[in-house]
């Protein structure tokens, strides 16, 4: 009788738990069976170690084997304990030197012949393995990814033959080395390319520099996809700690996975046909959805009214609290996602209220109904509202404008604005707490009582109040001025379009 102990990692969510793979080889009829709440893709494993082990020239005993996956009462999904099962079963069977079997963490799916498949979530894997004080042997198509954990030695390998000539002191596997590219604050896009929409581009300028959540409502082909699609562009840079955190959500995704691009922000913009499940994550295996992919980056939803009511609803709780928690009978998950929305929406159904073109026919009823399709609670989650006009054409007809900012010069005002904050707050403006604002966001009595004017004309509810402050605190900030003052409340207050139409 023969017992072999190997460890692997699982996944749920964002984390990776220790599972440690027990195989028994006892005397019988011959069989494998599978225990510790596998779903179908592990039981099915059994037929794939079977097959890699005799194609790799190893004997299959021919004996009663058990494969218990410890702790039982945690659901095991997918291939990735292939690779464990098999060095489990020639540990077992004397096959395979255990010596330095306990100083490893081994994942990966194994193909029928032998060759080791890449895995979802190599990331979170090698992070937690770290801690544990092991090195990670996991297919070499997960390895760069998995060394961006520089805390955690990698060790790359093509098939299960270079696994056991590994751990046999055959040959020896080669550590993979952390290849961080330079984060890129290079883009392809640029914010010279937009010609005009200085209103528009003042206003996404402080969007960036507090990190605020903004809407921009214009007739089509007024720039306002354009001008979203280089936000990216200005924002701060990633810190290495945020870069690790988007790098492990893309990771246990199924979206490719770059690595010269892991310090970049994301940039995400699902079409309004998506679901609630797409947007806030689900599955009866949770994933995360767009808004978890946009942690730390930007979440851009064009024709905003055009998404389902209940899908727009569902992003009320995680755009406060900055995280998704997905519960289902088995299991439970949570997913961080603290992502800044931006949103781009058509002033009525036809797309030209209030147009210099004069086409547009709906009526008030029409236009109240259109708009009414983003429900209150969501509107006052979004700090900025603001209008983006039609160009003229003597505008849109020059080859070349003059004086216009670079990303770079406008990247440069918003980190200097950012890094403030930072210093005062410990946080971007936009997350400030209700003790904060009194604490930061105090208002001599000119101010205060044009805010007061604003709160009572504008019917605004004590959220939207607590915005106005927090985008005035950005504009104060980007002046480089301690106080604030009456014209930043007033500008602040400018920004607050659909409070100005439905009041």
């Amino acid at each position: 009788m023969s017992l072999a102990t190997i460890y692997s990692r699982a996944l749920v969510g964002v984390e990776a738990p220790l599972v440690t793979v027990e195989v028994h080889i006892s005397g019988g009829l011959p069989a494998l069976s599978i225990v510790g709440l596998p779903e179908m893709a592990v039981r099915e494993s059994k037929d794939r170690v079977r097959a890699a082990l005799i194609n790799a020239n190893f004997e299959f005993p021919a004996r009663r084997i058990t494969v218990n996956l410890a702790p039982a009462d945690l659901p095991k999904e997918g291939g990735r304990y292939d690779l464990a099962i098999a060095l489990g079963i020639l540990a077992a069977s004397k096959q395979l030197s255990v010596k330095h079997l306990h100083d490893y963490e081994l994942v990966g799916e194994l193909s029928l012949g032998g060759e080791l498949r890449a895995i979802r979530g190599s990331l979170p894997t090698a992070l937690h393995c770290a801690s544990a004080n092991r090195a990670l042997i996991l297919p070499a198509a997960n390895a760069a990814e998995a060394a961006l954990a520089e805390s955690c030695p990698v060790l790359a390998a093509n098939s299960l033959l270079e696994v056991c000539s590994h751990l046999n002191s055959q040959a020896q596997l080669q550590f993979t080395e952390t290849n961080r590219a330079e984060q890129q604050n290079e883009y392809e896009l640029d914010w010279s390319e937009v010609k005009g929409q200085s209103q528009a581009k003042r206003a996404l300028e402080i969007a960036a520099a507090g990190e605020h959540n903004l809407l921009m409502i214009g007739p089509p082909g007024t720039g306002k996809t354009m001008l979203a699609s280089r936000l990216p562009t200005i924002l701060p840079p990633l810190t290495q700690a945020e870069a690790i955190e988007s790098a492990a959500l893309l990771s246990i995704s199924n979206e490719p996975f770059d690595v010269a691009r892991w310090g970049q922000r994301c940039f995400r913009a699902p079409h309004h046909t998506a679901s609630a499940a797409a947007l806030v994550g689900g599955g009866s295996i949770p994933r995360p959805g767009e808004i978890s992919l946009a942690h730390h980056g930007v979440l851009f939803l064009d024709e905003l009214t055009e998404y389902e009511r209940r899908v727009l609803d569902v992003l009320r709780e995680p755009m406060e609290k900055g995280r998704i928690s997905i519960s289902r009978a088995a299991r439970q998950a949570e997913f961080p996602a603290r992502f800044q929305l931006i949103a781009a929406m058509n002033p009525c159904p036809c797309g030209y209220f209030g147009d210099v073109s004069g086409l547009c026919r709906c009526t008030a009823e029409q236009i109240s109904r259109y708009r009414s399709k983003i429900s209150g609670p969501v509107l006052d989650r979004i700090d900025m509202h603001i209008h983006v006009t039609r160009l003229p054409p003597a505008l849109l007809n020059q080859t070349h404008v003059q004086n216009t900012e670079t990303s770079r010069n406008v990247r440069e005002r918003v980190l200097e604005c950012r890094e403030r904050q930072l210093q005062r707050n410990q946080c971007a403006n936009a997350q400030l707490s209700h003790r904060q604002i009194k604490q930061y966001c105090a208002l001599e009595d000119d101010s205060q009582q044009l805010l007061n004017v604003a709160l009572e004309k504008l019917c605004l509810s004590a959220r939207g109040y607590d915005r106005i402050l927090k985008v005035a605190r950005t504009i104060a900030d980007l002046e480089s001025s301690a106080q604030i003052q009456r014209q930043h409340i007033s500008e602040a207050i400018g920004y607050r379009a659909l409070d100005r139409f439905v009041n």
